[in-house]
This record gives C-alpha cells, sequence and structure tokens, in this order.
C-alpha cells in the first residue's frame, strides 16, 4: 500500500502533461517531413508531381461550392514547423483545395488561414483578371481551418507604469496631505 501511495504524484504529473500535449491540430498538419514541392515548381513541372501528397497552406482567396464538392481558391504561404500559414510573408503563387461534400463560406471566409494535406490530382487553368492561370488542385484528405488570431492592441505611451501616478485617482502613491487630491 505504501508503494502505491509513492506511485500517486508521478502517475498524476503523466497524465497532466498528456493532457497538455493533445492539441486541435491533426498530426498529419503538424508533420513537417512530408516532402512538399513549392507550388512554382508544381506549376512549372506538372507532370512529375502529380499524385504525390503535399503538405500546404495560405490564405482563402474564394469559395466554390459544387454539386458534391467545395473548391477553395489558396493564396499559398511558406509553413512553419507546425504547419501554420505565416501572413506576413510573401505568397509564392495559388492553388485549390478540393473538399468532399459542402462548405459554407461563411465558416471559410476571406483572408482565413487554412493547411492541407493531400494528393495532387490535377492541374486547371482559371483566369486571375485576363491572365490565364495554372492552379494545382489538392484533394484534400486533411485539413485545418486556423483560427483568427488575437487583435493587435495600440499602447498608449500613458500605459506604462512611470505615467501611472499622476494619472491616479489621487495624482501620487505616497499617502498623506500633502500629496493626497488637490482638488
Amino acid at each position: 500500500m505504501p508503494r502505491l501511495r509513492s506511485l500517486r504524484l508521478p502517475i498524476l504529473a503523466l497524465l497532466l502533461l498528456g493532457g497538455c500535449a493533445t492539441s486541435g491540430v491533426p498530426e498529419a498538419i503538424r508533420d513537417p517531413v512530408l516532402p512538399s514541392p513549392a507550388v512554382t515548381e508544381v506549376q512549372q513541372q506538372r507532370e512529375i508531381f502529380i499524385g504525390q501528397r503535399v503538405r500546404w497552406g495560405g490564405s482563402i482567396l474564394d469559395v466554390h461550392n459544387a454539386r458534391e464538392t467545395t473548391q477553395i481558391e489558396i493564396l499559398a504561404r511558406p509553413l512553419n514547423s507546425s504547419g501554420e500559414p505565416d501572413d506576413r510573408s510573401r505568397g509564392p503563387g495559388r492553388f485549390i483545395v478540393e473538399m468532399p461534400g459542402f462548405r459554407d463560406p461563411a465558416e471559410y471566409p476571406k483572408q482565413r488561414r487554412l493547411t492541407v494535406v493531400g494528393p495532387l490530382a490535377r492541374m486547371e487553368t482559371r483566369d486571375v483578371g485576363d491572365y490565364p492561370y495554372p492552379y494545382p488542385v489538392v484533394a484534400a484528405d486533411v485539413w485545418y481551418l486556423w483560427p483568427n488570431p488575437p487583435p493587435v492592441v495600440p499602447v498608449s505611451p500613458y500605459d506604462y507604469p512611470w505615467y501611472r501616478p499622476w494619472y491616479g485617482p489621487w495624482y501620487g502613491p505616497w499617502p498623506g496631505p500633502w500629496y493626497g487630491p488637490w482638488y
């Protein structure tokens, strides 16, 4: 019985750490081992890459629903080690993600980040303005819609601690009648 008591703490620690390790991002998205060619590489050498599995991501440009599939046009972005697209970097090209079933365009709005894993199904040519653009089409079997980043709140210079004593309710951090409210 005393031996069982001594094992309680390590077991509890393992359970807590195991709970922290899980995330909502699928393993295939987080796996950086999958060798993915660049979108521009696929556009130049089409025949070589058809059927190869890729892990690509980027910002949503448009959503088109067909009878049995949804096609999402993506501006490709480089992925970090966990598979999240980097919005600050330049997009190396565009590609189309083909998903089974209906996807509501309200749930996949423009500029939202999406990462997909799946085989390259084919190439499609669509117009971007007046330019015929070759789109690689990924038949996604795993995808993850990244949450919106938290808004950045601008910091006022008056929020720093060295300004606070002069703008507090009593105009100073010191007690006493000489430093109290002067109104």
